[in-house]
C-alpha cells in the first residue's frame, strides 16, 4: 500500500499535478540510478559505467578518509565524503562506522559524480582548496589501504564526472579533474598535517593518483550509447533527461557568477544550455508630478 501511494505520487510529477517540486524525482540522482541500472541489466560491452563480473552499484554511499578526527575538536579533520555513487566489489555498511568497504579480491572501483549545471563542490570547512576531485580521489586511496588492496592490482579504477556536453564543453570540470591539481591540493592537506600523513601520501595516494583514470563523460553519451542497443530504452532515458534540465534550469545570472554589466555574456551562456534569456527592458519612467495648479 506504502508503495503504491509513492508511485502514484511520483507519477503526479509528470501529469503537471505535482504535489512536491517535480526536481525530487527528476533530478540527477535519480537519472544516474537509472542509467546505472541499464548498465547493470545490459552487460557484456566494455563501458566506464559496464560492471565487471560479481560488481554492484549502489547510489550515495560514504567515503572513508585517511582525514577524520584524531581526537575531539581536530581543527583539521573532515567528515566521510558523500559520492554520488560507486560500482564496483564492495560492501556497504553502518555509514556511520563502517561505510563502503573494498572486498579483499576486488578488481573495479569507479566513483562516479553526477551534475546537470553544477559545479564539483569546494573545499571543506577546515581546508577550503581541498575539492571534490581531490577529495574523492584521496578517499580512493583510503578505500584501498583499508583493504589492502594496491592500485595496481585494479582492472578498473576511475572517477567518472557525468555531465551535460554543454558544461563539457565548456571546460567547467577540467581544472579540477586534472591529476596535476589533484596530486597538488592533496599534497598541501598532508603538509597540514607536519609529517604524520607523509606514508599514507607515498605508500597509498601517489600510486592510486598514476592508476587512476579521471574522467568526464556526457550524459547525452551515456544515451546515446544505450539507444545504440536499445532504441525504446533510450528514448525513454532521455526524455527524462531533458525532465532533469528543465526542471533544475538556473536563473542564468544566478548560475554563473562574475561580472553583470550587458546581456552579451548571460545570453551566450544561455544559450549554449537552450535556455531562453527575456530581452531588456527599458528603464521604467515614473510620472511628472503635478502640481495643484494643474502644472507639471
Amino acid at each position: 500500500m506504502i508503495t503504491e501511494r509513492i508511485r502514484a505520487m511520483l507519477e503526479a510529477c509528470e501529469t503537471g499535478r505535482p504535489v512536491f517540486p517535480p526536481s525530487t524525482l527528476f533530478n540527477e540522482g535519480w537519472l544516474l540510478r537509472l542509467v546505472l541500472d541499464w548498465f547493470e541489466r545490459h552487460g557484456g560491452d566494455r563501458y566506464p559505467l559496464s560492471p565487471r563480473p560479481g560488481a554492484r552499484w549502489f547510489s550515495e554511499p560514504w567515503l572513508p578518509s585517511a582525514f577524520l578526527p584524531r581526537y575531539r575538536g581536530d581543527r583539521l579533520a573532515e567528515a566521510r565524503s558523500h559520492a554520488d555513487a560507486v560500482l564496483g566489489h564492495f560492501t556497504v555498511g553502518d555509514p556511520g562506522t563502517a561505510g563502503l568497504a573494498l572486498q579483499d579480491d576486488a578488481d573495479q572501483l569507479v566513483v562516479i559524480e553526477a551534475k546537470l549545471y553544477a559545479r564539483l563542490s569546494t573545499g571543506v570547512k577546515n581546508a577550503p582548496y581541498y575539492d571534490q576531485a581531490a577529495r574523492t580521489v584521496a578517499c580512493m586511496a583510503e578505500i584501498l589501504r583499508r583493504a589492502d588492496r594496491r592500485p595496481e592490482s585494479m582492472e578498473d579504477l576511475a572517477l567518472v564526472i557525468l555531465a551535460p556536453q554543454a558544461r563539457l564543453d565548456d571546460g567547467v570540470f577540467a581544472w579540477d579533474a586534472a591529476p596535476d591539481a589533484i596530486r597538488r591540493k592533496v599534497r598541501r592537506r598532508v603538509e597540514d598535517y607536519a609529517g604524520e600523513r607523509d606514508d599514507w601520501f607515498r605508500d597509498w595516494f601517489e600510486p592510486t593518483c598514476r592508476r587512476v583514470d579521471v574522467r568526464c563523460l556526457a550524459w547525452e553519451e551515456v544515451v546515446e550509447v544505450i539507444a545504440f542497443h536499445r532504441p525504446e530504452e533510450g528514448q525513454v532515458i532521455d526524455s527524462f533527461y531533458g525532465r532533469c534540465l528543465h526542471h533544475n534550469r538556473p536563473q542564468v545570472r544566478a548560475a554563473f557568477p562574475g561580472p553583470r554589466k550587458g546581456a552579451s555574456g548571460d545570453r551566450a551562456r544561455a544559450d549554449a544550455f537552450g535556455l531562453a534569456v527575456p530581452a531588456p527592458r527599458p528603464p521604467r519612467r515614473r510620472p511628472a508630478r503635478v502640481a495643484p495648479n494643474g502644472r507639471a
